[in-house]
């Protein structure tokens, strides 16, 4: 763990996340619909998520992610590159969130605290690009979810990353081979679920089955959910914060609108949130750590900022 993560593991400091990294991307103009997704920015416009990540940072997040949550080996060998320009890849994700974190740091001299880096790690299902990370309905074996994690955890643990941020995980199959792969790691990591409503994740397992699988586990120091309805937040984050006591519970919702997957397009309306209000909610339920994620742009994280919950 590197000195600067170790506030991580003080559990009493709320710590503000970013919000949707494609979502802001889109709001830039660029064109992620791609098996990639915001990946694609990787290997076309990497200033694009250096400004996107920056975008964050001056609203108030105190982690943000990198745009490798949809890479993989897998997808990018698609496009024509090598296994090797691939892991590539998947590390280039690492420098340029450093690279944004950098340049607000220096035009910011007298903050005092330094953002953390979170290496995004998606689901098998993001990789598919079919939805089914929102379902759990896999075509899958048990083999190849360990093959296809293993790899790639393995290259973002060697990162200069500050975290591994697993997330949006649907499937208690697919959290069992999270949880033999984040054995070995070397950085602090969270697991944070998808739920289809306030009591199970997207494959129907109940949350405290889900987030009890980490109970004790060495490298995991916080677990969570994320890409949810904000209505579900608050009874989720007290499932969970019972299921796995001594753990940090993370908690970033999506906006309440539903994607789909055959068009990559989102439909309903956003839930009449007020943000600021939300994040107390959800720390006073027991979250420590906070944010938003699908359709949460910068404005939704500076609306948490400026509630004044998150203050150091």
């Amino acid at each position: 763990m590197t000195d600067r993560a170790s506030v991580l593991l003080d559990f009493e400091r709320p710590i503000l996340i970013d919000g949707g990294l494609a979502t802001q991307c889109e709001a830039m103009g660029c064109d992620i619909n791609h098996p990639l997704w915001s990946a694609k920015l990787l290997l076309e416009n990497p200033q694009a998520l250096v400004d996107a990540a920056r975008a964050y940072l001056d609203a108030g997040a105190e982690i943000i992610a990198t745009a490798s949550y949809q890479a993989s080996r897998q997808g990018l060998m698609a496009e024509g590159l090598s296994a090797d320009e691939a892991d590539g890849v998947l590390l280039k994700s690492v420098q340029l969130a450093i690279q944004a974190r950098d340049e607000f740091l220096v035009d910011n001299p007298g903050i005092d605290y330094v953002p953390l880096i979170a290496a995004s790690i998606g689901p098998w299902g993001a990789i598919r690009h079919d939805g089914s990370e929102y379902t759990g309905e896999y075509d899958t074996t048990r083999e190849e979810l360990l093959a296809f994690h293993c790899q790639r955890i393995a290259v973002l643990d060697d990162s200069d990353a500050d975290l591994l941020a697993c997330e949006t995980i649907p499937a208690i199959e697919e959290a069992g081979v999270l949880k033999e792969v984040l054995d070995n790691v070397r950085h602090p990591a969270w697991v944070s679920f998808c739920c289809r409503d306030d009591s199970c994740i997207s494959d129907g397992t109940r949350i405290e089955e889900a987030a009890g699988l980490f109970t004790g586990h060495p490298r995991v120091f916080a677990v969570g959910v994320n890409c949810t309805a904000p209505r579900h937040i608050t009874t989720l984050i007290g499932r969970i914060r019972q299921a796995a006591p001594g753990k940090r519970v993370v908690a970033y919702p999506n906006s309440g609108e539903t994607y789909r997957a055959a068009d990559g397009s989102w439909h309903g309306s956003m839930e009449a949130v007020d943000w600021g209000e939300a994040a107390q909610e959800w720390l006073a339920a027991g979250a420590t750590i906070v944010g938003g994620c699908c359709r949460m742009g910068p404005a939704h994280i500076g609306a948490m900022a400026a509630s004044g919950a998150f203050t150091r």
